[in-house]
């Protein structure tokens, strides 16, 4: 299991307002401080949304440490666990609300499992995200 996720952004304000909205159905919140006026001063660690009450997993962003323009890796798709149908939808819903673009809605896709409900969508840098629900999921915390 992964403790992190980092992804590069090259404009921190927009993905910070789009990564909110978009996570807030899934129960994770921003716990890192981020002032519209001076986004180059953010630490090391990125800007992180968490579960309220534990450390990890976290979602970080952040420019890339090389400097370079950030860019969506090809193949990379980062799922998130959501807590029901209604999750998912909402989710890609929001996405798609705030500049992320449609790449495949929600619905089952038994060719993975019987009980794998899914929506994709990549956000306005052109990250592939899924949120994911699944049975099981609601055997255990997030």
């Amino acid at each position: 299991m992964f403790t992190h996720i980092m992804v590069g952004a090259n404009d921190i304000t927009a993905m910070v307002a789009f990564y909110d909205a978009v996570l807030a159905p899934l129960g994770l919140r921003r716990t890192t401080d981020v002032d519209a006026t001076d986004t180059g001063t953010i630490s090391p660690a990125g800007v992180i949304w968490q579960y309220p009450g534990q450390r990890w997993p976290q979602f970080a962003l952040r420019h890339p440490v090389n400097g370079e323009p950030a860019t969506a890796g090809n193949g990379v798709q980062i799922a998130f666990r959501c807590p029901s149908r209604k999750a998912v939808r909402r989710a890609w819903e929001t996405a798609l609300n705030r500049g992320g673009s449609d790449e495949g809605a929600p619905g089952d896709r038994p060719i993975y499992s019987d009980d794998f409900h899914a929506a994709y969508v990549r956000d306005p840098e052109g990250n592939k995200l899924c949120f994911l629900h699944c049975h099981a999921f609601s055997e255990s915390a997030p």
